[in-house]
């Protein structure tokens, strides 16, 4: 299975520790996996799918080349990945991460009316957990 999502929203995990959405502390020298999918997702909104912010926080981190960058994301998707139901956004900081019809991201509090409103299915909109921080 893909990473990639369509008209679904990625809840926030039964066991986030937060009542409304925060934004990740950003440090520059060394940002979290957190800072940097809130950086990306926040700056361009619907405009990156799930495989987009994954690779470019892996190929950030290992320092690939732009022009090596596609042989180097087909490569990384060749095996089975995590998706984004794993978010720190999602699981600790209360943003529920909206994919359209097209598969492309966005944030949305988990204290807003778009996210009640997701996440009660409007439109036919898919709603599945991201994954909880500790076993039941």
């Amino acid at each position: 299975m893909g990473v990639n999502y369509t008209n679904t929203l990625i809840a926030v995990a039964e066991d986030c520790p937060v009542t409304s959405a925060v934004i990740p502390h950003r440090n520059d020298e060394k940002p979290t996996i957190a800072a940097e999918q809130y950086r990306l997702i926040s700056e361009r909104p619907y405009q990156l799918t799930s495989e987009d912010v994954i690779f470019e926080i892996v190929a950030n981190k290992q320092g690939i080349a732009d022009d090596e960058r596609p042989a180097a994301r087909a490569e990384y998707f060749s095996t089975g990945r995590a998706c984004l139901r794993t978010s720190p956004l999602a699981k600790k900081y209360g943003w529920g991460l909206h994919n359209d019809a097209e598969g492309r991201l966005a944030l949305v509090g988990m204290d807003t009316e778009e996210y009640r409103r997701l996440a009660a299915g409007e439109n036919g909109t898919k709603v599945v957990r991201a994954m909880r921080s500790s076993r039941k």
